[in-house]
This record gives C-alpha cells, structure tokens and sequence, in this order.
C-alpha cells in the first residue's frame, strides 16, 4: 500500500517547534519556521538538550553568539593561565564555571569555530607566556614551570619544543642575538 501525503512544511515545523519546546516547559515565540525568541534565560543542560534534539532531525541552531563565546573562552584561558591560583585549576571546570556551559558545547563550539582543541589553544597559550617570559623576565625555567602549573621543567620543555621546534633555551639565546643585533643596526 501506497499513501501519498500532501501537508504544509510551514504548519509541520511549526507543530514540530511547539512539541519541543513545550516539553521543556521553555516560554518562546515562533516568530517564524526559522526563528524562534526565547523568552528566558536557558539552562545550559536545557540548551544542549534542545540542540541535541533538533540535531536529531537535522535543524542547526545558528547564533552569532558562537563567536563571541569562542572569545569569551579564549579571554577565560589567558585569565587563567595568567594567575597561578586559577592555572592549579581543571581547564574544563573552570570553564564550566565560568562561562556557564557545559565543556562539552563550549568544546565543541570552540572547535567548530577554529578547527582545534582548547586544550591545544592552552597549550599554545602557554606557550607564548612561556616565551614572554623568556624574553622580557630574568626568570629560570624552574619558576616559569611553576608559574604556569607545569609538572615539571622537563614537561614545560618538551611541551615548548613540540610547538616551537626548539628548546626553550636555545629559543631564548636567539631573542638574545635577535637583540643584540637589533642594536647594532640601530
């Protein structure tokens, strides 16, 4: 048997979006198919489940906030990398915390926006403290490792060597070339 169907693809996204959002008691207003006003704060839990849901039937959400809290992540990193109380902290809880997200979606949206990982931006954050330190302090490795919660020096070094290609110390003796010469010429 054979049923041939004929419906309002307006009517049905409507009735789809009211069946959702009612089930998680959220006060909207369909505006239209394509844009629906939350009229409240969500949840994060509620937000993920919401996109979660509609991800099932291949609706996206689409906000222009995705950007803005790639950068509220990227400012929460360097916060905490540059304070040694809050770099002792979890990555991921902190940012939780902070940001009022799950690090699940705030994981996903980083990554689907820079096409890579917080946890490598920390690191490459990381990183470059490491070399400003280097170049503009007269602190040891020993207490740059410490200031940045690394386990120890020999981690900060291959960490540093992995992403620059060069120890942190030969990374250092060119800056201090780099500067010498730099005067001579001047």
């Amino acid at each position: 048997m054979t049923l041939y169907l004929k419906y309002d693809f307006n009517e049905l996204c409507r009735a789809f979006l009211k069946e959702h959002l009612n089930a998680l008691d959220i006060c909207y207003t369909i505006n239209s198919i394509n844009e629906v006003e939350i009229n409240e704060e969500l949840p994060s839990h509620k937000q993920e489940f919401l996109e979660d849901t509609f991800r099932k039937y291949g609706i996206e959400i689409v906000t222009g906030q995705k950007s803005n809290l790639v950068e509220r992540i990227k400012s929460t990193i360097d916060d905490m990398l540059r304070d040694k109380a809050k770099s002792a902290l979890k990555l991921s809880t902190y940012l939780s915390e902070n940001l009022n997200y799950s690090y699940t979606h705030l994981s996903t949206v980083f990554s689907e926006s820079t096409y890579t990982s917080i946890e490598n931006y920390a690191i490459l954050r990381k990183v470059d403290i490491v070399k400003e330190y280097l170049c503009n302090t007269d602190l040891t490795l020993t207490e740059i490792a410490f200031r940045l919660n690394y386990s120890s020096v020999a981690h900060l070094s291959g960490q540093f060597k992995k992403v620059t290609g060069l120890t942190p110390s030969t990374f250092q003796h060119i800056m201090v070339n780099k500067k010498k010469y730099e005067l001579k010429v001047s």
